[in-house]
């Protein structure tokens, strides 16, 4: 079965890995484009969420190309996510595209309908088959993350511009080809050297700034405008604590053990949040907290138009921003969302923190670092 599935960042890489060690064959969908984001808001509800728009836009270049069914994650709560694939699939046969949708729900809504449909993906593959492209899998996403995270640190220090995301990407190609677990751990070493022998000037003065909001649009550089690499070469060393494997471990692995992780970020996130939101807008709360606490010179706070959890998020963070006197910078974005306007806002808010540090750093203080109120596990 030639099967597809939705871009979010680097997430291709490890998912085709997967598709093709379960014996099937993997159609990626060209990277997010302009044409992309018209297919999918052509056909989607003007009301719907940006990535449901783009997803569709996904699905259909990925039909060009010959795929016969999609694999979409499900969801459970009051985040709208969980109706996007059976909202999608509704989408796709009103207009005649004949893809198979095959949603994978959490194990939280239930283990029978997942395993039903794992079980249909695997048919004819052995065990040892299934556990070595989960492994393979794992270790690809693992590594993703990890190389990414390296290049939100040197990027704010390279001497040529370009140079950080020119390394990352060789490195994530590496990644891509490894047909081994053994293989990524040599990617990964490989990538890791290549990002920091990238030229950089350590004495550098940089800023340091914390990214939170809703997954999809912090993961997925067509989305956000590459916000990350824009940051990066303003000379801004970007800080967040979301991450694909994250998600992938508590969205689908680990979701029956939620209410325990849920516990520790209403920890932080008290008492400006003590509910469940859905999505991940108690995480935005909780997240800039805990940026706070690491000494962040601001945040920004990225969110697709009409998202609800992280509309509750934004109605709460200018009290974070005003008890721990920290600028909060929220950028919502749509399909009318232009680059421009987006430069513009991140290089004010560069410069806001940039004088801010100026001046704090005149009167010889500096930045006062804050001591958390407890001590909890993040």
């Amino acid at each position: 079965m030639k099967i597809t599935f939705p871009h979010m960042g680097t997430a291709y890489i490890p998912f085709r890995a997967l598709i093709a060690g379960l014996g099937h064959e993997a159609i990626t969908a060209p990277p997010c484009t302009q044409r992309t984001l018209n297919l999918g808001t052509r056909h989607a509800p003007e009301s719907a969420c940006l990535p449901l728009k783009i997803n569709i836009g996904n699905y259909l270049e990925a039909a060009e190309q010959g795929a016969e069914a999609i694999i979409m994650a499900g969801g459970v709560g009051p985040c709208r996510f969980g109706f996007y694939a059976y909202v999608q699939q509704e989408i796709l046969r009103d207009i005649g595209c004949g893809l198979e949708m095959i949603i994978l729900e959490p194990p939280a809504s239930g283990w029978r309908p997942l395993l039903a449909r794992l079980k249909y993906l695997t048919q004819g593959v052995n065990a040892a088959q299934i556990s070595r492209a989960l492994r393979l899998t794992w270790a690809k996403l693992v590594a993703c993350d990890r190389l990414e995270q390296l290049s939100l640190d040197i990027r704010a220090y390279e001497l040529y511009k370009g140079s950080t995301t020119r390394a990352l990407q060789e490195a994530h190609r590496q990644v891509d080809r490894a047909d081994s677990v053994a293989g990524v751990r040599r990617a990964v070493q490989e990538g890791t050297a290549k990002l920091q022998s990238v030229p950089q000037d350590r004495q550098r003065p940089v800023l340091t700034m914390g990214v939170v909001g809703e997954i999809y649009t912090i993961l997925e550089p067509f989305v956000n405008f590459r916000l990350e690499e824009q940051l990066g070469e303003m000379g801004v060393v970007v800080r967040r604590r979301l991450w694909l494997s994250d998600w992938i471990l508590h969205h689908l692995i680990l979701s029956s053990f939620r209410k325990q992780r849920e516990a520790q970020l209403f920890r932080w996130a008290k008492p400006y949040l003590q509910h469940f939101v859905g999505g991940h807008g108690l995480e935005s709360v909780a997240h800039s907290i805990q940026l706070a606490h690491g000494g962040v010179d601001g945040i920004v706070h990225i969110l697709p138009f009409t998202c609800m959890p992280e509309i509750v998020a934004q109605s709460i963070l200018p009290l974070v921003s005003r008890d721990y006197q920290l600028p909060i910078l929220t950028m919502v974005v749509d399909e009318h969302t232009g680059i421009a306007g987006v430069r513009t806002r991140l290089e004010a808010f560069v410069d806001l923190l940039a004088s801010r540090r100026a001046e704090a750093n005149s009167h010889s203080r500096g930045r006062k670092s804050l001591a958390p109120a407890a001590t909890y596990s993040s």
